[in-house]
C-alpha cells in the first residue's frame, strides 16, 4: 500500500506560511537588531550564532515530530496506518535532510572565501553580503523545491536526478579541482558591461548615486550576484539529494531553510580552518553517490523505501570518517612551481 503525502500543500499551506513568516521575522531581527552596525564577526560571536541556528533547527525537528504525532491521526486518508511510525519517519527524514544539506553547504564556504578575496570585501561587510545572499538563496530554493515536488512524481525524473547525483559524486572524487575565477563568469562579465560599477567599495552600500545623477553598482553588489549564481549551481545538487531521502515537500523545504540560515555563522566559524578538512570533499562525493543510488536502486530494492535510519547512519559515518581522516592524515603538498 502506497502511503499518500503526509503534508500536502493544499492542506498545510498555512504551515508553510507561518514557517516562512517566522523565518522572515528571525532574519529581520538578525540584520535590523543584532547586526545593525557593520562589524567584523569574531570566533566567539560566530560560535554563539552557530549553536543558536543548529539548536533552533533541532528544536524545530522535535516540534515537527510532535506535530506529526498530533496531526496524522486526524487525517482520514491515513486511517489504518501506524501514525507513530509515520511521525518518527518524518522526524528522522527531517534530521537526515538537515545533515545532508548542512554538509553540502560546506562547499559554499570555499566560494565565499574566493569571492570576498577577489572583490576585496572587508570582514566587517561580509555579514551584510551573506545576509542578502542567503535571503536570495532561500527564494531560489523555494522555486527549485516547488519544481522538484512536481517533477519527482514521474519515475523517469527520479532516475535522471539519481544518475546526475551519482555522476556529480564521481566527478568530485576523480576530477581535478578547477580554480574559481569570478572574472571569467559570463554573467558577471555581462553585468559589468551593462551596469556601471564603481572602481572601489563605497562603505556597505550596494548602489549609490554619483554627483552626475547616475546610479552606480559597487563591487559589493557584484560579489553578491556571484554568490547568488553559485548557490543556484549548488541547489542543482542539494535539492535532488534531499528528495532522495524524502518525498515530503514540507520536510525538504524546512530542512533546506534551516541548513541555509546557519550558513553565515558557519562561514565565520570555519573559514580559517577549512583547509584542514581536505578529505571532506571526498566524503561529500560519496554522500552524493549514496543518495543517487538510493534514488535509482536502493529504494526499489527495499520495497519502495530504503530505511531512513540506515540512511542517517551511513551518511553520518561517511562524513565523520572523512573529517577524522582529514585531521589524522596530512594533505599532500602540491609540487613547487
Amino acid at each position: 500500500m502506497d502511503v499518500p503525502l503526509l503534508f500536502p500543500f493544499a492542506d498545510y499551506w498555512w504551515f508553510y506560511g507561518l514557517f516562512t513568516l517566522g523565518v522572515l521575522v528571525v532574519l529581520a531581527l538578525d540584520l535590523g537588531v543584532f547586526h545593525r552596525e557593520a562589524h567584523e564577526v569574531g570566533f566567539k560571536e560566530a560560535l554563539g550564532w552557530s549553536i543558536f541556528w543548529v539548536g533552533l533547527a533541532l528544536l524545530f525537528g522535535w516540534g515537527l515530530y510532535e506535530f506529526a504525532q498530533y496531526r496524522l491521526p486526524l487525517d482520514p486518508r491515513l486511517a489504518g496506518l501506524d501514525h507513530l511510525a509515520l511521525a518518527k519517519q518524518t522526524g528522522l527524514e527531517y534530521l537526515t535532510g538537515f545533515v545532508v544539506e548542512k554538509s553540502l553547504a560546506v562547499d559554499n564556504i570555499f566560494v565565499f572565501v574566493v569571492v570576498f578575496t577577489y572583490f576585496g570585501i572587508p570582514a566587517k561587510y561580509q555579514h551584510r553580503v551573506l545576509f542578502w545572499g542567503i535571503l536570495g538563496a532561500l527564494v531560489f530554493r523555494i522555486i527549485f523545491i516547488a519544481l522538484g515536488s512536481v517533477l519527482m512524481q514521474y519515475h523517469w525524473v527520479v532516475w535522471i536526478f539519481g544518475a546526475f547525483l551519482i555522476l556529480t559524486g564521481l566527478k568530485i572524487l576523480f576530477a581535478p579541482e578547477k580554480p574559481i575565477e569570478p572574472e571569467k563568469n559570463p554573467v558577471i562579465r555581462l553585468l559589468r558591461k551593462f551596469v556601471r560599477v564603481t572602481p572601489k567599495l563605497e562603505g556597505q552600500a550596494f548602489f549609490l548615486r554619483k554627483p552626475d545623477g547616475l546610479i552606480y553598482a559597487t563591487p559589493l553588489f557584484v560579489g553578491l550576484v556571484f554568490l547568488e549564481l553559485s548557490d543556484i549551481i549548488f541547489a542543482v545538487d542539494s535539492v535532488p539529494a534531499i528528495f532522495a531521502l524524502t518525498r515530503e515537500p514540507l520536510v525538504v523545504f524546512t530542512s533546506n531553510v534551516f541548513a541555509i540560515l546557519g550558513l553565515r555563522a558557519m562561514f565565520f566559524l570555519l573559514a580559517g580552518v577549512m583547509h584542514k578538512f581536505h578529505y571532506l570533499k571526498y566524503g561529500l562525493g560519496l554522500v552524493l553517490i549514496f543518495v543517487g543510488l538510493k534514488m535509482v536502486w536502493l529504494n526499489d530494492a527495499f520495497g519502495g523505501k530504503f530505511p531512513i535510519t540506515w540512511s542517517l547512519g551511513i551518511i553520518g559515518a561517511i562524513l565523520s570518517l572523512s573529517i577524522i581522516v582529514s585531521l589524522l592524515v596530512p594533505a599532500r603538498r602540491a609540487p613547487a612551481a
